[in-house]
């Protein structure tokens, strides 16, 4: 059974970075389309960034300019890379996986259908 599982979240001040990583078990992550999401308090999940099975991206307008998804096949793995982080980042980062996709990715969280559990984003002011 697929695994997604999330790490590298904590505390940062504003203007600071970080790396999320998402590793996946299994032998097909090649062909997953990835997307990492985030939920604040009292708001919704919705994503942040997105990467295809063959690497095109998408970012949502406040992720444009300051993260970066990326994705090696031969580790399993997607990343976030996340620099001039605002308190208005703060939120539980999830990693996702569309895996009936075949082309380019999903905008929405009904769009993936695995989740991994979450990691905690806090941006101090």
């Amino acid at each position: 059974q697929v695994q997604l599982v999330e790490s590298g979240g904590g505390l940062v001040q504003a203007g600071g970075s970080l790396r999320l990583s998402c590793a996946a078990s299994g032998r097909t992550f090649g062909s997953y389309a990835m997307g990492w999401f985030r939920q604040a308090p009292g708001k919704e999940r919705g994503l942040v960034a997105a990467i295809s099975r063959r690497d095109s991206t998408y970012y949502a307008d406040f992720a444009k300019g300051r993260f970066t998804i990326s994705r090696d096949n031969a580790k399993n793995t997607v990343y976030l890379q996340m620099n001039n982080l605002k308190p208005e980042d703060t939120a539980v980062y999830y990693c996702a996986a569309d895996r009936t996709r075949t082309y380019g990715t999903g905008r929405y969280a009904s769009d993936f259908d695995l989740w991994g559990q979450g990691t905690q984003v806090t941006v101090s002011s």
